[in-house]
């Protein structure tokens, strides 16, 4: 692309080096244009100015250089033109000013201020030779108004002097605030609306192609400075980002500066997108300066329309392609198009600048002796065959400001003639008189009748069109239509595009982004830098469990507790409900070993009842064996309430069966421990001992502990009962279900009550476990002791370090390794005497024993 466009670059330079040769009558003609009329409207605005590049003073003449240029601006032709077709149709409507003409005077304006108001007074003292005289009118003119534009500057001039005489002056340039001052120009009006709304609609624009990150190139005046203040307003509401500010010098000579130091700056900047505010006469320098570069690679968004001037910067390419242009939205006239089509030097003789323009473009001759177009132009030559950059046939909006400003004067004339009929009728061959003055109190009306009002106080805010600007190949110069802003919109409606329609400048291939930070995606958020603009930033993922599923979010939003956030932290997944159940491995092997366990012990049941009469089932208090054994049983099987979906029933039998079934269970054993030491103890006198012995009280142990553990559980049960409760944090993307304490001091008091009693019967069983006996079962119950509170001890510190199911297996593996101890050390060495040595479990063997024992005592 980038060679195509080089070559046909090439292709260009013969038109670039050529330049517009003036004949010596574009300076001889008069620049005087005057139309005659009953009325005369008078024009004050620049069509062409000289200008020096190098200020060389003339040898004789003051304030005059020999380095004088001549530079056209054709678009402010098409308001000399649009002044001349307003003025036909009313002369040619029998209902509007019938038997009064109306007529215009133009005077060229763009020099300083003294020669602006030098050329009002010669203008208002009918002088154009010679010396102004004061005062002195040598004949007579009936003026009704001035226009006057296109800057402020040359309204404010004109209008100093004007205000003098209460002058009526209608303004058709941009609204200013300061014309709009009644005391200082109460007979100024200006046409054109008020940019109230003109932030907004560029912000608005910006929002919706997402640019956050943009230039302002403004003129440093009073009009700049509120416009920027605007814009930040605007901006700042919109997290848009000003990337840098340009404030323009109101200085004519800017116009001929051809290497504006900034350009460089602006250019290299990291923005794609610089807004351009301001109007033409203050920015023309600027203008010159950015067309003359020939790939800006910029979208400029502008308020106003450029000029091209001359054909000195013809390229094939345009920086300004692709630009964006706020317009005041206003009723196109066909009418005027038509007419513009029409127009030419034979037709309207009058007309001075006609014949410059078509010896310029159409290759006319001037006459030597009186400068008269000659008769050999091109062939149905008009002013719809110029390039669209040079002459728009098409109304601008100055042009319809100065078509309403010559009507609003017309109907006001009618309005003045007709109250001055019925006051006193002309006599014959009398035209109307008036004061210029006196048009005030008619104008006032007929702009506030019209909805305009006389500072547009009483008007709506602005409708805008935006147009874009089409200038590939250079020449084009097409400005299309492609949206509207209307502030009095409901809100979401009030920007309007046609997106398709868009050419964008040649660089980008589709809607060009100009961001400070590239955007943070989904699962990302926005870290502000320090020291920079908002719209700087650094990107960093969501926390865990927070997503952002928006681009450019200030912070992340943490999911609910019944989701959880997915791998690109984007979404909020719903979290899948989980328990200690059968079917997962750990709660399967969990049960599965509970069973077997159960299983065992009914099986060592079974064999203590089939050997009820042996001497080591005898041994040992039968009773309370089965007890223990039924106990454990009972132990193995509770560990099953904590596998499974909870509900409110099992919460509560999972404590209560626990506690209750492991106090029968370990106070079964401490009645086996007192029992074996106080069958010892027999021997020895004492009532205590023998009262033990008599009275069975190791049999009330049982009861006795178990209600003090029953006493605990109903008060736990009464005050804070186990609920079902949902662990949210443990597992990601799960909600563990399990049951919780209630209270956890009722819940350590139990295991506490639990401990009690093992510790008790550990010490129980190790003071007797040297006690002479055949089938003394102490040491295994000391052992058994050991391993159970062991148990229980280490379960404490580790069942406060974990959470979920893994904290329910965790309870339900000290369940089942504590009584398993008390099953293994406790009856698998009688289960093997019983079932692999019977031998040994017989009364032979028990008095063989015995008897080889006392004869050991009586040698020692």
């Amino acid at each position: 692309m980038y060679s195509w466009i080089f070559i046909l670059l090439l292709l260009q330079i013969p038109s670039v080096v050529c330049k517009f040769t003036f004949s010596k009558c574009y300076f001889k003609i008069n620049e005087h244009f005057h139309l005659k009329g009953d009325v005369v409207i008078g024009a004050f605005f620049p069509v062409h100015t000289y200008y020096t590049i190098k200020k060389i003073p003339h040898s004789y003449i003051l304030y005059y250089y020999e380095d004088y240029y001549l530079q056209y601006n054709f678009k402010n032709y098409q308001f000399l033109l649009a002044l001349a077709f307003a003025i036909e149709e009313i002369n040619g409507n029998p209902n509007l000013l019938p038997n009064i003409s109306l007529g215009f005077d133009f005077n060229n304006v763009r020099f300083t201020e003294k020669d602006i108001l030098m050329i009002t007074c010669a203008w208002l003292t009918a002088h154009r030779k010679g010396n102004v005289i004061p005062n002195y009118n040598c004949e007579r003119r009936n003026f009704a108004a001035v226009l006057t534009g296109t800057s402020w500057t040359t309204s404010a001039y004109i209008g100093t002097l004007l205000q003098l005489f209460k002058f009526p002056q209608l303004s058709f340039g941009p609204y200013d605030p300061i014309l709009s001052d009644r005391s200082q120009y109460s007979s100024l009006y200006q046409m054109a609306p008020k940019d109230t709304s003109l932030s907004l609609g560029i912000v608005s624009l910006l929002i919706h192609f997402r640019w956050s990150w943009v230039g302002l190139i403004l003129p440093d005046d009073h009009i700049g400075n509120k416009i920027l203040s605007d814009f930040r307003d605007d901006m700042e509401r919109k997290r848009v980002c000003i990337a840098f500010v340009k404030m323009i010098p109101a200085t004519w000579t800017l116009f001929y500066n051809k290497d504006w130091k900034n350009m460089d700056e602006i250019q290299q900047s990291s923005t794609n997108v610089i807004i351009i505010y301001g109007n033409i006469d203050s920015l023309q320098g600027l203008m010159r300066n950015i067309g003359q570069k020939l790939l800006t690679w910029k979208v400029w968004i502008m308020n106003f329309e450029q000029d091209v001037t001359d054909h000195a910067d013809y390229f094939l390419l345009d920086s300004f392609h692709g630009s964006l242009i706020f317009t005041h939205h206003y009723r196109e006239s066909v009418e005027f198009t038509n007419f513009i089509r029409t127009v030419n030097p034979y037709k309207y003789p009058e007309d001075i600048y006609l014949p410059k323009l078509w010896h310029l473009f159409f290759k006319c001759s001037f006459s030597d002796t009186d400068c008269k177009l000659l008769d050999n132009c091109q062939a149905n030559a008009s002013l719809e065959e110029l390039p669209r950059h040079v002459f728009d046939i098409n109304m601008s909006e100055e042009s319809y400001s100065i078509y309403k400003a010559v009507y609003a004067v017309a109907h006001s004339l009618h309005e003045m003639s007709l109250e001055q009929v019925e006051m006193q009728p002309y006599e014959n061959g009398e035209g109307m008189l008036f004061f210029p003055w006196q048009l005030n109190s008619f104008l006032k009306d007929i702009l506030a009748r019209e909805n305009m009002g006389v500072d547009w106080s009483e008007k709506l805010e602005a409708e805008y069109d935006i147009l874009n600007f089409w200038d590939f190949p250079k020449g084009l110069g097409l400005k299309m239509k492609i949206g509207t802003f209307s502030p009095n919109a409901p809100h979401g409606q009030q920007l309007l595009l046609s997106e398709q329609m868009i050419q964008w400048p040649e660089k980008f291939s589709e809607t060009p982004r100009s961001v400070c930070s590239e955007s943070c995606g989904p699962g990302f958020r926005k870290v502000s830098l320090e020291g920079q603009a908002v719209c700087c930033y650094n990107c960093t993922p969501c926390a865990d469990n927070e997503i952002s599923n928006e681009t450019d979010m200030d912070q992340c939003v943490k999911c609910p507790d019944s989701h959880y956030a997915n791998n690109e932290k984007n979404h909020c997944l719903q979290k899948v409900v989980s328990f200690l159940a059968y079917e997962d491995p750990l709660g399967m092997a969990l049960s599965s070993l509970a069973l077997c366990l159960s299983a065992l012990t009914v099986i060592v049941v079974a064999v203590f009842v089939k050997h009820r009469n042996t001497p080591i089932v005898k041994a040992n208090n039968r009773a309370l064996s089965y007890i223990l054994l039924t106990t454990l049983t009972v132990c193995f099987l509770c560990s099953l309430n904590f596998i499974g979906q909870p509900n409110k029933a099992t919460c509560i039998l999972q404590q209560t069966t626990f506690g209750i079934a492991f106090t029968v269970a370990l106070a079964t054993v401490l009645a086996k421990a007192i029992t074996v030491v106080t069958a010892f103890k027999a021997t020895f006198p004492g009532r205590m001992v023998r009262w033990l012995i008599i009275s069975r009280a190791p049999n009330y142990i049982i009861p006795m502990c178990t209600l003090i553990q029953l006493g605990l559980c109903g008060i736990w049960m009464a005050t804070s009962p186990p609920f079902i409760d949902q662990d949210v944090h443990t597992e990601h993307g799960r909600i563990i279900i399990l049951c919780n304490k209630g209270s956890s001091v009722a819940f350590h008091c139990v295991l506490g009550y639990l401990c009690f009693l093992a510790f008790g019967s550990y010490t129980m069983a190790f003071f007797s476990r040297n006690l002479p006996d055949t089938f003394n079962e102490a040491k295994f119950l000391s052992f058994s002791m050991l391993v159970f509170f062991c148990v229980w001890v280490t379960f404490l510190p580790v069942y406060h370090s974990t959470k979920g199911k893994v904290m329910v297996a965790m309870e339900v593996f000290s369940i089942l390794a504590s009584s398993a101890a008390l099953l293994g050390f406790i009856f698998v060495p009688k289960c093997y005497i019983i079932l692999l040595r019977p031998d040994k479990n017989s009364i032979h063997q028990i008095w063989d024993k015995t008897h080889s024992r006392r004869k050991k005592s009586y040698k020692t």
